[in-house]
């Protein structure tokens, strides 16, 4: 989540430069959208690393199976 932070604080600061620097704005709006890229992607992958079930767990949680009558 600490990545996530970063990519939006190098993105809020990209877009500060881009308001104060007419000639880079293009260059910098786009380095911008870069960053809130990363973000989304470090964000997705945080998400599916916490919501990913354990072997161990998914092996705990299979229904049993009941051996057939004789």
């Amino acid at each position: 989540m600490e990545n996530v932070r970063r990519y939006r604080a190098l993105a809020s600061l990209c877009r500060q430069q881009a308001a104060y620097r007419p000639l880079q704005n293009w260059q910098l709006l786009g380095q911008a959208e870069h960053f809130e890229y990363l973000a989304e992607i470090a964000l997705k992958a945080h998400f599916d690393a916490c919501n990913a079930q354990p072997k161990d767990e998914a092996i705990a949680t299979a229904p049993f199976e009941t051996p057939a009558a004789a």
